[in-house]
């Protein structure tokens, strides 16, 4: 008997590994749903959602809107089922905060350098009436670990700090995961310390400054919207200057600063949702995700020439990949057994708002949610690495099974999904799967090109993409959500990962519910 026992087991486990290891084979079926995946189908969407037209698809923007309405159509069009409360759009009814500009002052002075900012290069983080006739400055170095650790409330409290925002692409991407953390721990620190007013230099290419940009408040959680000091982000190459050639600690640099309340308004943001039902009588209450978000950067009035950031890449190219999977998947032979749900998501480059509210309104419940896929930047593969064709990597590869399982469907069609050293890690929580993620879901973001030329650029064009190989990897993906969607195992976290655990326990808690 234990000898049969014996082989049994030795059988069993031959099974496994040769499940585990033995090739994707991919029916007629499911390949004949990867043939409808054209790159010139793929070309045609982003030349309009990434046209000049859309205005760079700001949160909340005229060219957002049309990008949305354009999305429900597709989706119309590829015969999904409507689930939101009007139609395709699950709508957020927030606030928007319009600054009143007038009276508006902000002047810096050091020595005999005055500098009169104009409310067109100024963001401000705060919806009531600040008045500082003349206040120090206080220069406090985020990344000066030390400085930082010696801050004291009586040193600052009631005053003005001055300090910079990371400009990650002036900086080597290893160096990425350091510098978001010491800006964390800065930020954290100058909580306590009670200042009167925090500004941020930032150098970076900006969309959406200025005090007239608008600002978005969810009246559920308007604590969380609103930071515990007043914080004032300037957008302005003399500004920087000055900040450069000033010392850590007091100056003589001084500022004068009014700011009337702010006025709000109502505004709806709405992520396009749609559902393909799946075929079995008990799975198809089961739901596999695959999101992008659809939204940029907007305009930059006060840029010469060009002022459309028009994020063919970032991540025109991940929503009309969306577009593409829904209406392939759509005319499969027989639908999967699992339900798939189409998603793109408004305000990801605002803070991952878009997903951070469908985490929190779920249409579909968590507990029967057993992945999603993010797409973000998957049709440029001119990576700063080197190039990225036929590659794709996979944040988070190791946290979960889906990491290996999207590996396998990359096999099956030409692709190489990996886990990138420095940045499959590192980027995990910097895109909209993170939002399903800390809710417990297996969620992953997939990337081609994590950093190219024209990231957060003017130039990032409809016209730079490797089409070709962006339609390769959406077979790829196809293929990796038909693997998930037919399996009646759903993918777990890997709990033998130690960053997994706040994931892992997010999960366990909300089955237990």
């Amino acid at each position: 008997m234990k000898i049969i026992r014996l082989i049994i087991c030795l059988f069993v486990l031959n099974l496994v590994v040769f499940a585990q290891t033995a090739p994707t084979r991919i029916t007629s079926a499911d390949q004949a749903v990867l043939d409808r995946i054209s790159a010139d189908s793929l070309r045609g969407h982003l030349s309009f959602i990434a046209s000049d037209l859309l205005e760079g698809r700001g949160t909340p923007s005229r060219g957002q809107e049309i990008a949305a309405e354009y999305i429900a159509a597709q989706f119309r069009r590829a015969g999904l089922e409507p689930v939101g409360d009007d139609g395709y759009f699950q709508t957020a009814n927030w606030l928007q905060t319009a600054p009143n500009t007038d009276g508006f002052i902000l002047t810096l002075r050091r020595a005999k350098q005055v500098i009169k900012v104009p409310p067109q290069q100024v963001s401000f983080a705060w919806d009531q009436e600040v008045k500082l006739p003349r206040a120090l400055l206080f220069k406090v170095d985020y990344n000066d670990a030390k400085a930082v650790a010696a801050l004291k409330p009586p040193q600052l409290a009631g005053k003005v700090i001055i300090t910079e925002i990371p400009d990650f692409r002036r900086e080597d991407r290893s160096k990425w995961r350091d510098l978001q953390r010491a800006q964390n721990t800065f930020l954290n620190t100058l909580r306590g310390l009670k200042p009167a007013l925090v500004i941020s230099i930032d150098r970076q290419a900006s969309s959406g400054a200025g005090l007239g940009a608008k600002r978005m408040i969810d009246p559920e959680r308007r604590q969380s919207f609103n930071p515990p000091m007043p914080v004032l982000t300037i957008h302005d190459a003399q500004v920087a200057k000055m900040y450069d050639a000033m010392k850590p600690g007091a100056s003589l640099t001084a500022l004068s600063f009014n700011l009337s309340a702010a006025k709000e308004q109502p505004l709806k943001l709405r992520n396009v949702i749609g559902v393909l039902r799946g075929s079995d009588p008990e799975l198809k209450d089961t739901y596999v995700l695959v999101t992008a978000h659809y939204d940029h950067v907007g305009m930059n009035p006060n840029a010469e020439g060009d002022q459309i950031f028009n994020g063919a890449n970032d991540d025109g190219s991940g929503t009309v990949s969306v577009i593409e999977l829904a209406a392939a998947l759509a005319k499969r032979e027989t639908r999967p057994k699992r339900s798939i749900v189409f998603m793109t998501v408004f305000g990801e480059e605002r803070g991952l708002l878009g997903s951070r509210y469908y985490g929190q309104h779920p249409i579909f419940p968590i507990e029967k949610t057993v992945a999603d896929i993010n797409l973000e930047q998957v049709g440029r593969t001119d990576d700063t690495e080197g190039s990225q064709v036929n590659r794709a990597s996979m944040t988070g590869f190791d946290f979960s099974d889906v990491g290996d399982i999207f590996r396998q469907a990359g096999e099956a069609t030409g692709i190489t999904v990996f886990k990138h050293p420095q940045n499959s890690d590192a980027f995990f929580g910097r895109s909209d799967n993170q939002a399903l993620a800390d809710q417990g879901v297996p969620a992953h973001t997939m990337c081609v090109a994590f950093v190219y030329p024209d990231y957060h650029g003017l130039g990032d064009h409809w016209d730079k993409v490797d089409y070709e190989n962006m339609a390769r990897t959406n077979r790829m993906v196809a293929l990796g959500l038909l693997m998930i969607a037919e399996n009646p195992i759903a993918p777990k976290w890997n709990e033998a990962n130690p960053k997994t655990e706040r994931y892992v326990n997010a999960w366990k808690k909300r089955r237990s519910q």
